[in-house]
């Protein structure tokens, strides 16, 4: 891979500095020189999906974001589970991408941070499958009890969850040159 993937990284908790932006930022210091990472952390400014809305003329919000993700030749979406489900914003966010085609076999990372999160991640894996995402097992990551594995200076602090992360940044890795 000569020049840097752009990839679009999708916030999935609405908290200003919650543990998926330090971990997306982590993620985006450990790949700089692979990824151009551009993090969207405005998740819970897009307006309430209405199909009434999405026909000629969609919300100038929604024109943007979904110009973030087809301009990116990757996204990397990081997500808390709330509820043993997904957030209602990143659900949202996604409803407005299934009337287009814009992430039909584009290389995605599904990151799933929570305390528990194995319902959550099983439910985003399912909507992603849904719009046609290009992801594999191994471009998915369940990491549970985040809170106690990043500190606020956006480092890993438990090795086990460094390791997987290296793994998860390889086979993300991998996604594109098989494109």
């Amino acid at each position: 891979m000569s020049e840097k993937k752009k990839v679009l990284a999708i916030i999935g908790s609405t908290r200003a500095n919650s543990s998926n932006l330090r971990l997306v930022k982590c993620i985006q210091h450990m790949t700089a020189d692979v990824f151009e990472m551009n993090i969207f952390n405005e998740i819970d400014t897009l307006p309430h999906f209405n199909p009434d809305l999405d026909k000629e003329n969609p919300p100038e919000s929604i024109v943007n974001f979904r110009k973030l993700i087809s301009e990116a030749d990757g996204v990397l979406i990081c997500t808390p589970e709330y509820v043993f489900t997904l957030p209602g914003s990143l659900k949202n966010a996604l409803e407005w991408c299934v009337s287009t085609t814009i992430f039909s076999q584009k290389p995605v990372g599904l990151i799933t941070a929570s305390a528990n999160g194995m319902m959550g991640h099983e439910s985003l894996q399912l909507v992603m499958r849904t719009i046609e995402a290009k992801f594999a097992e191994d471009t998915t990551l369940l990491i549970s009890g985040i809170s106690g594995k990043i500190n606020m200076e956006n480092e890993i602090t438990h090795p086990q969850t460094t390791l997987l992360i290296h793994n998860f940044i390889e086979s993300f890795l991998k996604i594109f040159v098989t494109d």
